[in-house]
């Protein structure tokens, strides 16, 4: 069969082509201490500059392995751009947003898109690492950005409890951000894809089921799913936490190539459910199993992924900062051990 480089082999992976083996990538976040140390980069500070973001991000493939390079580390991009107070963290702990612009209903129709969207503080920090890496990497690695999509945005600009609620009593309401932001994210994942993105990851946890009912997922994110990956040019993943099976049938039909699913979702029932319409990624668990366990163990949990049929193998979702690099590593093992029988 056919060896490729990395970048073309994410590509056919993420397309359902036939390849030589399967990638090993993290589409999450990949920023550990460990990698920290060993590079000089640590948080917050490569979260807030570019040169710093993409060292540490680039040791991700260069000292980790992943067959990719990802970049931020947080989820606070656009949320801190659009409005939300964001607290910087530390060495170990994310950027995390402490105050919110829609206190109220009406404070929605305050909320629109910035012209200056892409020259943000924190969205030129993003652009800028992407364009270092892909300059250092070329057409051989695949450069993957990461931004929150709408709904994840939405509770971040509302605040968790007014989400929730508004979903519910003011559905309208809701709806209406989640529109503005659509519009963010289009500009914004656009903007990485010129930079030098290869692909663009969509994080919407607060889409998924764990957090509103299936029906409201079809009726009020589905669309702007639909609309995100028709506008934007280039390979696309979903990234949805918790148990996101009940919204698997519609995802696949959404645009995306690629949707990356945590542990709580059973790889060989979710194969079942999107056949060949999209492809699959994850779902070793970052925190009950490459954090706290041992390089046999994420073997043992990498080669039942493998077996169920996953597509890219990945961690589940981001690292834990304090995830042990030797369990990364098994990641790989397991892999080649798995692919050369």
């Amino acid at each position: 069969m056919t060896k490729f480089n990395l970048n073309r082999r994410f590509e056919k992976a993420l397309k359902g082509d036939s390849i030589d083996i399967v990638p090993v990538c993290s589409v999450t976040q990949t920023g550990t201490v460990e990698l920290m140390e060993m590079t000089g980069a640590y948080w917050p500070q490569a979260n807030y500059d570019a040169l710093k973001m993409a060292t540490l991000a680039l040791a991700g493939h260069e000292i980790a392995g992943f067959e990719n390079v990802r970049c931020p580390f947080c989820t606070t991009v656009l949320a801190e751009t659009l409005g939300c107070t964001v607290a910087e963290g530390s060495v170990d702990i994310q950027p995390f947003v402490t105050d919110f612009p829609c206190k109220k209903k009406t404070d929605v129709k305050n909320i629109s898109v910035p012209d200056s969207l892409l020259e943000s503080r924190r969205t030129s920090v993003v652009l800028d690492a992407v364009s270092i890496m892909k300059e250092y990497v070329g057409e051989d690695v695949p450069v993957v950005a990461g931004l929150v999509g709408p709904a994840g945005l939405a509770s971040m600009l509302a605040g968790m409890k007014n989400y929730l609620m508004w979903f519910v009593t003011n559905p309208e309401v809701v709806e209406e951000l989640m529109g503005t932001l659509t519009e963010a994210c289009i500009e914004y994942a656009n903007g990485l894809l010129e930079r030098g993105a290869d692909a663009i990851v969509l994080i919407d946890s607060e889409a998924g089921p764990d957090i509103i009912a299936p029906q409201m997922f079809e009726t009020s994110v589905f669309p702007l799913y639909t609309k995100f990956c028709r506008e934007v040019k280039g390979l696309k993943i979903l990234h949805m936490c918790g148990d996101a099976t009940a919204v698997l049938d519609p995802l696949a039909d959404a645009g995306f190539e690629g949707i990356s699913i945590e542990e709580k979702v059973e790889v060989s029932f979710a194969k079942g459910i999107v056949g060949n319409r999209v492809r699959l990624i994850g779902n070793i668990s970052p925190s009950d199993t490459l954090l706290t366990k041992g390089p046999e163990e994420v073997m043992i949990e990498a080669r039942a992924c493998l077996e169920d049929g996953i597509d890219i193998l990945a961690p589940g979702c981001g690292l834990a900062p304090h995830t042990p690099l030797e369990n990364i590593k098994a990641l790989f093992k397991a892999r080649d051990e798995y692919c050369s029988v």
